[in-house]
């Protein structure tokens, strides 16, 4: 998990970006004791995407924390697997980015 000084440098990073894209947890997530540092990030890249910054969650447990967290619908794209992820890095379209880049 993260302390408190690490969540500030991290959100720092995130409301910075311009395009953020998260492939893992902060932490086990899945316990309460040691979520903190991923629910920051998901509080975080939420704001961060209402702000017009495109938010790209890529693999399963990242998947899973905004299932969690109920924030599948306020980042701009979710992946199930890291290899979307890897295939945006790649340059290759995603057609779930294009749709949203052009509506």
């Amino acid at each position: 998990d993260c302390g408190p000084k690490s969540i500030e440098l991290n959100d720092a990073a995130i409301l910075s970006s311009k395009t953020i894209i998260w492939n893992g947890p902060m932490g086990v997530f899945e316990m309460a004791s040691f979520e903190k540092g991923t629910k920051s990030m998901m509080d975080t890249v939420v704001e961060a995407t209402t702000k017009g910054v495109v938010t790209v969650i890529g693999g399963g447990d990242t998947a899973t924390c905004c299932k969690v967290y109920k924030t599948e619908d306020k980042v701009t794209h979710v992946s199930t697997g890291g290899g979307a992820s890897l295939e945006l890095l790649e340059g290759k379209v995603l057609p779930g980015i294009a749709a949203l880049t052009d509506a």
